[in-house]
């Protein structure tokens, strides 16, 4: 597939590198030389150095030829201009990301489509929105949801006092012998690994685990994690991903919103109308104290600094805060933040790439989450008729190394992967992948390939 990416900072470069493992044809269109020279020294890709809502600059990138067309710099005017231009030009298929609520307003929604832009992809939008659903299920540090909730990938880190430190997974499905849920991946210190029968749980391991509802109460207590009731939130940053939150859970939850802009203050105001706003900076924790952090269920930190959203999300665990949430922009920070003791990190850039990235794959893809605890991927694939997959049990497939099938949503059913299991066609197929590997699995949904049998 031919992809032009037109950014100009981190989620463009990101969605690049991303992509590039994918195999694709990569040109990124940015403003910025100095970035790009450093962008070509890691990545086998084209670039282009100019403003992307330029007719001359996308021709130059070939748009004609152009299967995908992503705009994602900070100005949503731009991105928009750049999308309708590219498909204009010739671009199959093109996506904007953009910022404000009014933008993504069904009317809106609908004029843009009639101009050209195929989706508009808000990176704040998604994050707040997978905040949410972390409330809804806050003993776990990530989830994400497939098929409507069918099955879940859920994060948990093992704790000191979990029943499963010391076992193997063989002695877990020896006790357990109807186990709705299995472990897919732990991350241990700086490694990533794909566990078998005979991993040993240790306490502080980070376990990424697929799970269908009604396993969801029998994993959290082996992974000693107990239910936490979420009634009263502070919310720090009022910016685009605060107001989401805020807005969806207002009417359900007590919220007391601080933001150290007067005028953006003065705005929520306005927008939220059961929410606390409080003006001042969450970084004092005098104030933390006088609007009775001690009190709070979930503290969430997302600001526009990632260093602010992790030190006060530090300062409210001190002060004994159940669960705290911190928006972290910068990738090295994600595993800093979770081995100092924040709960859940959120990302933008990774929630941005996990919706894109799965526009550029085909059509037997009908999901994908770019994990934010490690550096991996979970991928809803499709079988399709004659397919490999679907030609022998699982146990005799030859996935490729560092991959492992989860689970299978056929219809209105799911199941946790076994050995035995026979994929058929169009069931939905759950598969862990580890960086690199995505590309050889996918081909194991395409027509019959020598190889993969």
């Amino acid at each position: 597939m031919n992809i032009i990416i037109a950014g100009d900072g981190e989620v463009g470069f990101y969605l690049a590198e991303a992509l590039v493992d994918s195999k694709h044809n990569i040109t990124i269109v940015d403003p910025h030389e100095e970035l790009l020279k450093l962008v070509e020294s890691h990545a086998d890709l084209l670039t282009i150095v100019g403003q992307s809502n330029s007719v001359a600059i996308l021709k130059q990138a070939n748009v004609a030829k152009a299967d995908l067309v992503i705009s994602v710099l900070h100005s949503e005017e731009i991105n928009i201009l750049t999308a309708i231009l590219a498909k204009k030009l010739g671009a199959k298929y093109t996506i904007a990301r953009v910022n404000t609520m009014q933008n993504l307003a069904l009317e809106n929604v609908k004029i843009y489509n009639e101009l050209g832009i195929d989706e508009l992809l808000s990176p704040e939008d998604i994050a707040g929105h997978e905040v949410i659903k972390l409330l809804q299920q806050p003993a776990a540090t990530e989830i994400f949801e497939l098929s409507d909730g069918k099955l879940q990938v859920i994060l948990i880190k093992i704790s000191k006092e979990a029943s499963v430190v010391g076992s193997s997974l063989n002695d877990i499905a020896s006790k357990y012998k109807n186990l709705d849920f299995r472990a897919v991946a732990i991350h241990r210190g700086d490694d990533t690994f794909i566990p078998d029968g005979n991993t040993v749980f240790e306490p502080n391991d980070f376990v990424y685990v697929i799970t269908k509802p009604e396993g969801m109460n029998e994993l959290m207590k082996l992974g000693g994690k107990q239910d936490v009731e979420i009634n009263n939130i502070m919310l720090v940053g009022g910016g685009r991903v605060g107001k989401v939150i805020a807005k969806s859970l207002e009417t359900e939850l007590n919220i007391k919103l601080i933001e150290q802009s007067r005028d953006r203050s003065m705005n929520l105001i306005d927008l939220l109308d059961d929410t606390l706003i409080i003006n001042g900076d969450a970084r004092d924790i005098k104030l933390l104290e006088d609007e009775g952090i001690e009190g709070i269920d979930a503290f969430i930190a997302v600001t526009n600094s990632s260093e602010t959203n992790i030190i006060t999300c530090l300062h409210a665990k001190k002060f004994g805060v159940k669960k705290t949430i911190a928006l972290v922009e910068n990738l090295d920070y994600i595993e800093i933040s979770q081995n100092i003791g924040i709960d859940t990190i959120i990302n933008k850039k990774l929630s941005a790439a996990s919706y894109i990235i799965k526009q550029s794959m085909g059509d037997e893809v009908a999901s994908l989450k770019c994990l934010s605890g490690i550096n991996s991927d979970v991928v809803e694939f499709i079988a399709k008729k004659d397919t490999p997959v679907t030609k022998k049990p699982i146990r005799n497939l030859k996935m490729p190394e560092g991959s492992l099938i989860g689970g299978i949503i056929r219809g209105d059913d799911s199941y946790i992967a076994v050995g035995n299991f026979q994929i058929e066609e169009n069931d939905k197929v759950v598969v862990f992948a580890l960086p690199g590997r995505a590309n050889k699995i996918e081909k194991m949904f395409h027509k019959p390939t020598l190889g993969f049998l």
